[in-house]
């Protein structure tokens, strides 16, 4: 059930993300939009409310969430740069991806959001040299974050739940 629910791992947050690395990181924030994009396309109504694990989101919710926890992402990156490390308001995504929007509506909806979104915060994040990388906010789960160890997060996150899609299209016999 753990490779179901991490597909590519859990995300480590005690290791730590080198200068070097953002890049690389950026560019996978980038690119995600398109990627999610071409991972359902194809997919059917249907195939679209269906799960990709027992007891998981539908691949509809997924889309979804990314939209909706990267909005969160890009206000956090947005309130840790101009503020003296803000305690940023945790949302529930479970909860959020129950709401109707995200049960019922299409997810062109988001595909669309998430483009523009990525746009602006990867404009932003390259903008960021030296201490800017380093600004934190203050999550009341997890502790500080850095700007640094943030890129890493959503940059997993991505890929992460590009992951559970890919694990439905290869469970239906879906190219991917």
């Amino acid at each position: 059930m753990d490779e179901l629910k991490y597909p590519i791992g859990q995300f480590d947050f005690s290791e730590e993300v080198s200068d070097e690395q953002i890049p690389a990181l950026v560019t996978q924030i980038e690119v995600l939009p398109d990627l999610l994009s071409k991972s359902i396309k194809g997919l059917s109504e249907e195939q679209l409310n269906c799960s990709y694990r027992p007891e998981g989101w539908t691949i509809r919710q997924v889309v979804h969430h990314i939209t909706d926890s990267h909005i969160n992402g890009y206000v956090r990156f947005r309130l840790a740069l101009t503020e003296d490390c803000p305690i940023i308001k945790p949302f529930d995504e479970v909860q959020w991806a129950e709401l109707e929007d995200a049960v019922n509506m299409p997810v062109d909806v988001s595909l669309r959001l998430v483009e523009s979104l990525h746009k602006r915060w990867v404009r932003l994040i390259r903008s960021l040299t030296g201490s800017k990388l380093d600004s934190e906010f203050h999550h009341p789960d997890i502790g500080n974050v850095s700007i640094k160890k943030a890129i890493s997060l959503y940059a997993w996150h991505g890929n992460h739940h590009l992951g559970h899609i890919n694990t439905f299209k290869k469970k239906i016999g879906l190219e991917i």
